[in-house]
């Protein structure tokens, strides 16, 4: 382990552009150690006082850098319910029961979130993941509280609650025993087709219509999906989820999140076309957005997988965000404005409507609400 000064972005994208491009890849992590994985880095947190990075001296090490294996922390939460009172979405409480995801997408806005834990926001986000074991116990108290008043609640807001670590944990599938049990309102977001191992609980939820569900996409090339969400379900398995949902009657759409400029967004139409095709209802989009960590290690991304790119493809984000890398505006941070944003927005509308994703899906119930029963406590006598 050695400290180092790490290099500016502005030198890497520099170098390129030059012939010595090959040196800027040299400040990345070696491929063979973080397969599967979208970060090309692994920096410490914002809030560290000393920036640590692992790499080769040129020393002949004995052994070499180990690769970045997944570690789960166990933690209890306080709480389990978020509040927030952003214009820009259509909730104001969600659920993660998971810190840090394992999907791997370098875009992720998620990422900053990960050095209030002490960790990078790069490799250390997608390796380093926090399950809250007590989810469950603790929707049933917040449920339970005399002052409770009822709400949507969405899941997926901030990490995916169908990542690697819901297989063997279940707390998703748990919270959705509870929504089901107290008739409670959930929506949920999700690029994993793990979701359908739960189809007999949203069948139930879909049947009240107490549920909404998001599957997005990104791509419909399974390599590109791959090297954007290294982790996640493929294109094709996220269709077959949209096809099982949507014959359950579970009201399903489609997000076609995030559209990078020069990346992806030439599949925009194909997108909504082929999840219309499969049951889809409704759909949505989102612009490439770039907060804090997340426009370096997005950067890295582009280096490692699309040099010949770089450039390009920075100059049209900026475009969209009034010259900068991010624009954290209300109202604007979604959608981007100028006109590359305005004609995607155009396209955007024109395939919802020509597909029959513009529909107005019907409302989620509230009215249907029950509190948890309390556990009992009491032991038996027999």
């Amino acid at each position: 382990m050695a400290l180092y000064q790490a290099p500016s972005f502005e030198a890497l994208e520099k170098l390129s552009r030059s012939r010595d491009a090959d040196l800027a890849r040299r400040e990345l992590v070696d491929p063979s150690r973080n397969r599967g994985r979208g970060a090309q880095s692994n920096r410490s947190g914002r809030f560290e006082k000393q920036s640590r990075e692992g790499f080769d001296d040129g020393w002949n090490s004995v052994e070499p850098l180990p690769i970045f294996e997944t570690i789960e922390h166990m933690e209890r939460a306080k709480t389990i319910i978020t509040s927030n009172d952003s214009p820009d979405l259509g909730f104001d409480r969600s659920i993660n029961a998971y810190r840090g995801c394992e999907h791997g997408c370098s875009y992720c806005f998620a990422r900053p979130t990960h050095a209030y834990l002490g960790h990078s926001a790069g490799i250390e986000f997608e390796r380093d993941i926090y399950v809250k074991t007590n989810a469950v116990e603790a929707l049933r108290a917040e449920l339970g509280a005399k002052s409770y008043k009822v709400k949507r609640i969405a899941m997926g807001t901030n990490t995916d609650p169908y990542q690697p670590a819901e297989r063997k944990h279940k707390l998703t599938r748990g919270i959705l025993e509870v929504m089901l049990e107290t008739k409670h309102p959930v929506s949920i977001v999700t690029k994993s087709a793990l979701i359908v191992r739960d189809l007999d609980l949203l069948t139930e939820l879909a049947k009240l219509r107490l549920v909404k569900v998001g599957i997005s996409m990104t791509s419909m090339d399974h390599k590109l999906s791959r090297k954007m969400e290294p982790r996640a379900s493929s294109p094709a398995r996220r269709l077959e989820a949209i096809r099982l949902l949507s014959e359950a009657g579970v009201p399903v759409s489609v997000l076609a999140a995030p559209m990078i400029p020069a990346i992806n967004d030439m599949e925009l139409e194909r997108i909504l076309d082929a999840a219309a095709a499969q049951g889809a209802k409704g759909a949505g989009m989102v612009l490439l957005r770039l907060p804090g960590e997340v426009r370096d290690i997005f950067r890295e991304w582009l280096l490692r997988h699309f040099p010949d790119r770089v450039r390009h493809v920075l100059s049209l984000v900026r475009d969209t965000r009034g010259g900068h890398d991010n624009d954290p505006r209300f109202g604007t941070r979604m959608t981007g404005e100028g006109p590359y944003a305005t004609l995607l927005q155009q396209r955007f509308e024109k395939a919802r409507e020509r597909y029959g994703l513009d529909e107005k899906l019907p409302a989620i119930r509230t009215d249907l609400f029950e509190p948890p029963r309390p556990e009992d406590k009491q032991m038996s006598l027999f």
